[in-house]
């Protein structure tokens, strides 16, 4: 059985997200080189030094600012309350699918059901202004996925989100539920009007967010939100959409990571329809019912063809070695690929011949292996030999 981290383990994770001036790739960097949260803030300033500027590893020395102290306490008040948690990548609950993304999130809040982020999962997004017609489709496709064992992943956006969310609830308790990504802190929900399908979905499904509490709705939160949903998914389905849309982000941001896109045509005469064709002329698959995209993915629960085993969650001891490759490993190719300079992902793409999402998720391994270090222009550096 895993034993939950202490306040003071919680406390330290929620102040790495919290630092000011430390961003998540510089973080998982630390968590890589160094260990858990609390080994990085008990780390010398020249240990520290070693991966971050000079001014904010004395920062990190330093105890929490004022504001920073704050929240965290505000935060693990909330966590305190029942149906609430706080997934972090040294978490065996953490998504695995969300660790076979380029830029998973260091933690989740989560209210409601935590287990539903590892079920098998399907993204319906759309227009926030969709037609009576696309609400009507997204609910019914939800609520025939859902009852067919899949959880239903949206936005808690107007129109089609909404819709999609309601049609899994509809379902039934036996089926497999929803869950919402925020594109706020988890203590707010926006648009307010849906403030009950939010109340009803943290209690059937799951509210989550990587954003702390109180933080309010900014547009560029709402591309963060969809890598997540497009992370989580094994199959994203666009309903409505408009030629420019944030809902062809979650689609590009899926089929980029090696996930299904479905997409419903329409009218030839409707705007909302043109990202929608845009979408299948781009090679998504024209599906006309749920039980086309369930025959398409197969049974919930069915490993995807492309799967592959989910890297290892951050918390190594600090200044451990990092697991040996096999030399014909995909590790190792990676690491060979590396070589001892800085690479950027798209070289290492063309060096290696894999596809983005099969390298993003070896290069997270290697990143928490201590095997390599993301610098903090984006490129990756090379620290041991395998």
């Amino acid at each position: 059985m895993q034993t939950q981290p202490s306040l003071d383990e919680t406390a330290a994770w929620l102040r790495l997200t919290l630092e000011p001036g430390l961003g998540p790739a510089q973080a998982r960097a630390l968590l890589a080189a160094i260990g858990l949260p609390q080994d990085i803030y008990a780390s010398s300033a020249a240990t520290l030094a070693r991966h971050v500027p000079a001014e904010l590893a004395a920062q990190l020395r330093r105890p929490a600012s004022a504001e920073t102290q704050a929240c965290v306490e505000r935060t693990l008040k909330w966590l305190a309350e029942p149906g609430h948690h706080l997934l972090t990548l040294a978490d065996p609950a953490y998504p695995a699918a969300l660790l076979d993304t380029h830029d998973p999130p260091t933690v989740l809040y989560v209210n409601g059901r935590p287990e539903l982020l590892n079920r098998s999962i399907i993204a319906i997004v759309g227009a926030r202004n969709a037609t009576p017609g696309g609400r009507d489709n997204a609910q019914a496709f939800a609520q025939y996925l859902a009852g067919q064992g899949w959880c239903i992943a949206s936005g808690l956006a107007h129109g089609i989100d909404a819709a999609a969310h309601r049609g899994a609830l509809a379902a039934g308790a036996r089926a497999g539920s929803t869950i919402a990504v925020m594109g706020t802190g988890i203590d707010i929900v926006y648009p307010s009007a849906n403030l009950e399908l939010a109340r009803r979905i943290a209690a059937e499904g799951a509210l989550v967010s990587e954003l702390p509490l109180g933080t309010p709705s900014m547009p560029y939160h709402f591309p963060q939100r969809n890598r997540i949903v497009a992370g989580l998914a094994r199959g994203v389905l666009v309903v409505e959409a408009a030629r420019q849309s944030g809902s062809l982000i979650t689609a590009r941001l899926a089929s980029e990571l090696g996930r299904e896109v479905f997409s419903i045509p329409g009218s030839i005469h409707s705007p909302l329809s043109r990202g929608c064709h845009a979408l299948i002329r781009q090679g998504a698959k024209l599906v006309e019912s749920g039980q086309d995209i369930h025959e398409e993915l197969g049974q919930p629960g069915s490993a995807p063809p492309d799967s592959r085993p989910a890297p290892p969650a951050a918390g190594s001891a600090p200044g451990g070695q990092h697991a040996l490759f096999a030399p014909d490993s995909p590790e190792a190719l990676v690491l060979n690929a590396l070589g001892h300079d800085p690479v950027d992902a798209d070289t290492l793409q063309s060096r290696t011949g894999m596809d983005i999402a099969q390298l993003g998720g070896l290069l997270l391994r290697l990143e928490l292996e201590e095997a390599v270090a993301r610098l903090e222009d984006g490129r990756y550096q090379r620290l041991s030999a395998p």
